[in-house]
């Protein structure tokens, strides 16, 4: 069994792949290095010889690839354009945070060829079924375990594999399988007897439970058990027709779909598949109402966009744009400062940071901003520059995006309350100070967003750097004069107009819905507390920005949650660095298409709602619920330690992010050696206040009593797109991409929290 099959071998780029070529890797102007590239015989796997990498070589697989970009389409090889043609260049991307492979090829038909068939490979990757998939990693395995290459395994090549996949067997039960495998007692298996090994080794018992309490004859499930394990675990309702669709759709026995029936196999496969997990569905669509006024949804925000690491030393980039762009990120932050020529520059200032020109980020937010979603993109940004600087900005962002800009009110008049996503599709919004109207007042527009200095206390005085400076230090002479704005540029703000935050009382009685304040995280945090329900109501009508405290020089991140918990709409993180706050970030902006927007729940877009996080339980509608979470299984969890014979010893945490009396964690025990099939069948209960606002988090580590447990794999979800019933939890990596076949098996029941069950 080839699972390629040979097809994707006959292509004749992919021929060229696997004869190799010699490319040149670029890594800087000075660094460009001669490396031999070639696609290995599992069609899914790429080599290339380095003399850095320990054994002399590196391997990268295609399912971490994302892109491949033509041409001149990296910073890298912009800078090396003179030297090497765009025809015989070109851009490999990864996935997640994993740096992009700039590559140079000897011929234009070479470079061609390696663009073509890296484009077709990962778009096989990329529509491989859960059976494909699961054939793929078998092959793989089959192939890293296979030493001597001869297509067979033997019993001392199956043992080492074991442990490679992160399975501790005594020896005894190993050879037993191993011999019923060997049908041709050849003492070795060849890839179909492997196959057949691999079915008894990954026998999940947990599943086949479950498949005989529906199965009448314990063979198959007849249509109408399986409807009814349909209405009974998964809480499905009555719908024939979708029982038999998912026999249609993931039973791979003939003979099992004409009878109507679903094998284990079938079975199996459908509760791994995507219809099988956690994460409902439909709510994964484009499914929410987006012609409500913008300040009445979450947008996900990154803060010092065009750093891909810490804000000390990091390198400034447009690839950091990129990145943020295409996970959905729809408010983007630009630092700028005058640079030497007249060309105004990105960076973070009075740092060691490097400097890209503003004139690049805007032609690439031009070009990225509508890849991943068609909302709106706001750019904020934080104004050093002096007047003529500031006028070269106005030209550059009016120029380069044309008619995606957003430069005059809709409908022409001023509004009383936002335009919703939908009425701003495909535009770009400046939020920027904005010089007041004619009546010649020096207004608080001018003010900085972050004058709070008379609010800090010692202990908290943030770096003033975080946000835009007090308008003074536009100046550059002390002065707090309107002419040091300038009008081309105010003219481009519209809808997100950067004013100092007078309090809740001045934004009730004077407050315009195109008006928005930025908070420091500390600062946030206290409103919160002290006036939650002020601040939700605030954010009924206006947008917010919070960004992270200047104390963050090695842009880490502060928990979003305590900001979305009182209706703040542009919580902005540090994209670059992963972890928890990230992951809940990326929970929270995968429902609705992971189109950047998340409509606030009913109870935060009321102007007159009494909400306070502090007091879920005195909202109208209070409606407590009770999460049960069964932790059956898990499967092939990822190795975290990569010496041979190191195995692991998982246990799973889930934790709830919400409101304060939401916050809470739970832990199974810890598995013993054993990362390919652990078993814990521990329960987990949780009782949810304000279940809109909920954030669930399934963690797995590597248990460890001397020191801190080490992190393998995680998914975070809200808690309203979790299905109940017998579930797979497909688990991400830190950096927030798949690692498949990883996952964990669960049963979930979710019921409303009746009076008596409180008692």
């Amino acid at each position: 069994m080839d699972p390629e099959g040979s097809r994707i071998r006959d292509d004749p780029h992919i021929k060229v792949m696997m004869a190799g070529s010699t490319l040149r890797k670029v890594k800087s102007r000075s660094w460009k290095k001669q490396r031999h590239f070639r696609l290995l015989e599992d069609g899914m796997t790429i080599w290339y010889k380095s003399r850095w990498a320990g054994m002399g070589h590196s391997t990268f697989s295609v399912t971490e690839m994302e892109a491949v970009r033509e041409g001149h389409q990296s910073e890298v090889l912009l800078s090396t354009a003179e030297e090497f043609p765009a025809d015989l260049c070109f851009t490999l991307v990864f996935h997640g945070r994993q740096g992009n492979l700039d590559l140079v090829a000897e011929t234009p038909e070479e470079a061609k060829a390696w663009i073509q068939g890296v484009r077709k490979l990962i778009h096989k990757a990329q529509n491989m079924d859960e059976k494909e998939r699961l054939d793929q990693w078998v092959w793989d395995w089959f192939k890293k375990a296979d030493k001597n290459k001869d297509g067979k395994m033997t019993f001392k090549e199956v043992r080492k594999l074991l442990k490679m996949m992160n399975v501790e067997m005594s020896e005894d039960h190993a050879f037993h399988l191993f011999t019923m495998a060997d049908k041709s007692d050849s003492g070795s298996l060849e890839i179909e007897q492997f196959v057949y090994f691999y079915k008894m080794l990954t026998q999940r018992d947990e599943v086949w439970k479950v498949f005989q309490d529906y199965s009448g004859d314990g063979e198959k499930l007849m249509l109408e058990e399986l409807e009814n394990f349909l209405s009974m675990e998964q809480q499905e309702g009555e719908k024939s027709s979708h029982a038999q669709e998912l026999i249609n759709r993931y039973e791979p026995s003939e003979s099992a779909k004409k009878q109507g029936a679903m094998s284990l196999d079938g079975f199996q496969i459908y509760l791994c598949s995507q219809e099988g997990s956690i994460f409902k569905p439909e709510l994964r669509e484009l499914h929410q109402d987006m012609s409500q006024p913008l300040s009445h949804y979450f947008i996900s925000s990154s803060h010092n966009t065009y750093l891909l690491e810490d804000q000390l030393r990091g390198q400034s980039s447009l690839e950091a744009y990129i990145q943020a762009l295409k996970r959905g990120c729809r408010c983007v932050e630009v630092d700028c400062w005058d640079g030497s020529d007249g060309e105004p520059v990105v960076y973070h200032g009075h740092t060691l940071t490097s400097k890209i020109l503003f004139r690049d980020v805007i032609s690439t937010l031009k070009e990225y901003a509508f890849k991943a979603s068609d909302f709106p993109v706001i750019l904020s940004l934080e104004n050093h520059c002096c007047v003529e600087q500031q006028t070269v900005m106005a030209k550059h962002i009016r120029v380069i995006c044309g008619d995606m800009l957003l430069t005059t009110l809709l409908h022409g008049q001023v509004p009383q309350q936002l335009p919703s996503p939908q009425e701003l599709k495909g535009k770009i919004l400046l939020k920027a100070k904005k010089i007041s109207g004619t009546e010649g007042s020096l207004d608080e527009t001018l003010t900085d967003d972050i004058s709070d200095e008379e609010e800090m206390t010692n202990h908290e005085a943030e770096s003033l750097s975080a946000e835009e400076p007090p308008a003074g230090t536009l100046n550059h002479d002390g002065k707090n004069s309107k002419t040091k704005l300038s009008k081309e540029l105010s003219d481009l703000v519209v809808y997100c107009k950067s004013v100092h935050f007078h309090g809740f009382e001045y934004a009730r009685s004077y407050g315009k819905c195109s008006e928005m304040s930025s908070f420091s995280e500390s600062k946030a945090k206290r409103l919160a507390k002290d006036t939650g329900t002020d601040f939700v109501q605030y954010h009924t009508r206006q947008l917010s920005r919070i960004y992270p405290a200047g104390r963050r020089t090695e842009s880490s991140n502060y928990n979003p949650q305590d900001m979305w918990s009182v209706g703040c709409q542009i919580v902005a993180l540090n994209f670059q660095t992963a972890g928890l706050e990230m992951d809940l970030n990326d929970g929270l902006f995968a429902q609705n298409a992971g189109c950047g927007y998340v409509l606030k729940p009913a109870f935060m877009r009321d102007g007159n709602t009494q909400f306070s996080p502090e007091k879920p339980e005195d909202r109208p509608g209070y409606t407590p619920m009770r999460l049960s979470i069964q932790v059956i299984s898990g499967q092939q969890l990822p190795k975290v330690n990569q010496k041979e014979g190191s195995i692991v010893d998982p246990l799973v945490r889930v934790e709830i992010y919400g409101v304060p009396q939401d916050q809470a964690k739970e832990e199974t025990s810890h598995i013993n050696n054993n990362g390919f099939n652990p078993v814990w069948n521990e329960t987990l209960n949780f009782v949810i206040h304000t279940p809109e606002l909920a954030l669930v988090r399934f963690e797995v580590e590597d248990y460890d009593k001397t020191s801190r447990n080490d992190f393998m794999g995680q998914f975070t979800l809200p808690f309203t797109s979790i299905q109940a019933g017998y579930r797979h939890i497909h688990l991400l990596s830190k950096d927030g991409t798949a690692i498949p076949p990883s996952s964990l098996f669960v049963n979930i029941s979710i019921s409303e929290l009746t009076r008596r069950s409180q008692i």
